[in-house]
């Protein structure tokens, strides 16, 4: 590695067996100003700052006090509820391993699995007031699977939201260029008071990432409705 003549900029020498996207990544992350912040402030990623940057606008984390955060790997958004919001019991669950966060209860298991959602409400003891998903699938370099195999996890996660939350509480999602599905957007506005596109300043301009913000839960109104709402209730599309 060798320093360039630009201030604070730092130049990758290219190995032989290291890619020219890796390569490319490795740049990225070196000069980026967010992850140096992260870095110096103690968060766990610079997706922190996304979640912050969408608090200050929206006022979703403060007043939580139940809070589900599907994928949670490496921890930077429970890091943050925990921070804003002291009091909140806060349970994640990711495929990959994450280091124990105070006052943080996660679970290294797929999302997916049938069980994952009753553990979740097992261990948060009381129904979430906010749902948050940064989920994303592995990428295979093809942008419409790679698309539909994200929008799959986003749409578990909403129904997840809308099966658990409190009447009142939010839902905040990843999802990819050309935002939420249309199916998807219908049920999420049939179930919030406002359901709104976000691209915070710490999402990478070149990032195709938008968020979901779903706030105003409406409720549900009887075990019945729910049941026909989305095939028989099970809230897994």
């Amino acid at each position: 590695m060798t320093r360039g003549t630009g201030v604070g900029r730092v130049r990758v020498k290219t190995a032989k067996r290291r890619s020219e996207q890796s390569t490319r990544w490795l740049q990225r992350q070196l000069n980026d100003p967010y992850v140096k912040k992260a870095r110096a402030e103690g968060w766990r990623s610079r997706a922190a700052f996304k979640l912050i940057e969408l608090d200050e606008k929206y006022s979703l984390v403060k007043k939580a006090r139940h809070v589900v955060d599907l994928g949670i790997a490496p921890g930077g958004w429970s890091q943050v509820v925990r921070k804003k919001s002291p009091q909140a019991k806060v349970v994640g669950i990711d495929l990959l391993p994450v280091d124990p966060i105070d006052g943080v209860t996660i679970f290294e298991m797929d999302f997916m699995d049938e069980s994952a959602d009753a553990k979740l409400a097992e261990a948060l003891g009381d129904a979430p007031d906010l749902v948050l998903s940064d989920m994303a699938a592995n990428t295979v370099g093809h942008p419409q699977t790679d698309h539909l195999r994200t929008m799959a996890l986003v749409e578990a996660a909403a129904w997840f939201a809308i099966e658990h939350l409190k009447p009142g509480g939010a839902f905040v999602a990843k999802v990819f260029a050309g935002g939420t599905d249309g199916d998807l957007l219908t049920v999420l506005k049939k179930n919030f008071t406002t359901v709104k596109h976000a691209k915070p300043p710490s999402s990478r301009k070149g990032s195709v990432e938008w968020f979901v913000v779903a706030q105003g839960f409406k409720g549900r109104p009887d075990a019945s409705a729910d049941d026909n709402s989305h095939e028989g209730g099970d809230w897994r599309p």
